[in-house]
């Protein structure tokens, strides 16, 4: 994390506008090894930064598992409410840039979605390029028929008013209506839309795992801090 001028990481970590830094240096709320911070000049390390006491919270940046519940939606619009960002504390939400989603997950899939307030984190994983791997358990309305596991595995599959086809899938079936399903793109709602395709209705999507990353010991509702090689392994 770069050195930050003192007015620059109240309003970076969402303290209060850098107009409003001035009262809160004047009031001696910043220090620094032990030493007050009253000048809105100073360039500090926000690692060893103190605010009323206390250190900063994800001082070199956001990278949280969130195990996402149905019926919380990965967006901003109001009307879509109850929105992911709702459910976050305030104090995140003023961080300047605030945390984003990586991808999204449609309202009726629950899962682990990722949330950063790094940019180039958002790039990184989800850019086609980088080729992370989301896996998924699926529950379907009929018996899946074997044959669909080189169907998905062939490259070949079309999803309706598309016409590239989609890129190889891993599907293992686990009893005859459930499967898991390992994707390393990300269409809108892909995997709905690839059982749809041979008439197959998708009634629980649940997303496990992110590249090395699963939902272990990150129960329905809360998030932990991850780092970057917990996703992309050693």
């Amino acid at each position: 994390m770069p050195m930050l001028r003192a007015d620059q990481l109240l309003s970076r970590f969402g303290f209060c506008s850098r107009r409003e830094s001035s009262a809160w240096l004047h009031a001696e709320r910043l220090s620094a090894a032990g030493v007050i911070i009253d000048r809105p000049e100073k360039r500090i390390d926000p690692t060893s930064v103190l605010v009323d006491g206390k250190p900063l919270e994800f001082p070199e940046g956001m990278l949280l598992a969130y195990h996402k519940p149905t019926g919380v939606t990965c967006s901003h619009n109001p009307s879509e409410a109850p929105l992911i960002y709702d459910i976050l504390p305030p104090a995140w939400m003023r961080r300047q840039p605030p945390p984003e989603t990586i991808g999204r997950l449609d309202k009726e899939t629950s899962g682990l979605i990722l949330l950063t307030d790094n940019g180039a984190f958002v790039h990184r994983w989800s850019s086609p390029r980088h080729e992370t791997a989301k896996t998924y358990e699926v529950t379907v309305d009929a018996d899946i028929p074997p044959d669909l596991v080189a169907i998905f595995a062939s490259g070949t599959l079309l999803l309706d008013g598309e016409s590239k086809p989609c890129r190889p899938a891993t599907l293992t079936l686990t009893s005859p209506r459930t499967a898991t399903v390992r994707l390393l793109e990300g269409r809108y709602h892909q995997v709905r839309r690839m059982f749809a395709a041979h008439s197959l209705t998708v009634t629980r999507l649940h997303r496990s795992g992110v590249g090395a990353l699963t939902l272990d010991g990150i129960p329905e509702g809360t998030w932990r801090e991850v780092q970057p090689v917990d996703i992309d392994g050693p």
